[in-house]
């Protein structure tokens, strides 16, 4: 599906420009520091480049499996709310717990 591209309002481009002017470290990019600019593979490597690339989509082989589980709706509650990574941090306490270790 291709994303329709939604140009900024007066209000929001005002306050993106006073973004940009209030920091100085990382100033709006030139003409020029595009004109200088090199894809990050002839810079930092192949491989390198590569590694920083992040993966969008499944994976091909599925590391984990999904299931359906059961669990009283307080603990699921407050699991959810422990914040981004809960399901991994449940993974965690499961694999410790089944199997005496991580990893």
């Amino acid at each position: 599906m291709k994303r329709k591209l939604r140009m900024p309002t007066d209000a929001e481009e005002a306050a993106i420009q006073h973004g940009i002017a209030a920091d100085p470290e990382n100033p709006e990019w030139t003409e020029e520091d595009f004109a200088r600019a090199r894809p990050a593979a002839e810079v930092l490597g192949e491989r390198v480049a590569a590694s920083l690339v992040r993966r969008r989509g499944r994976q091909k082989t599925a590391v984990k499996e999904a299931v359906s589980l059961r669990l009283d709706a307080d603990l699921v509650r407050a699991l959810r709310d422990s914040g981004p990574g809960w399901q991994s941090r449940v993974n965690d306490t499961l694999r410790k717990a089944v199997l005496g270790k991580l990893g």
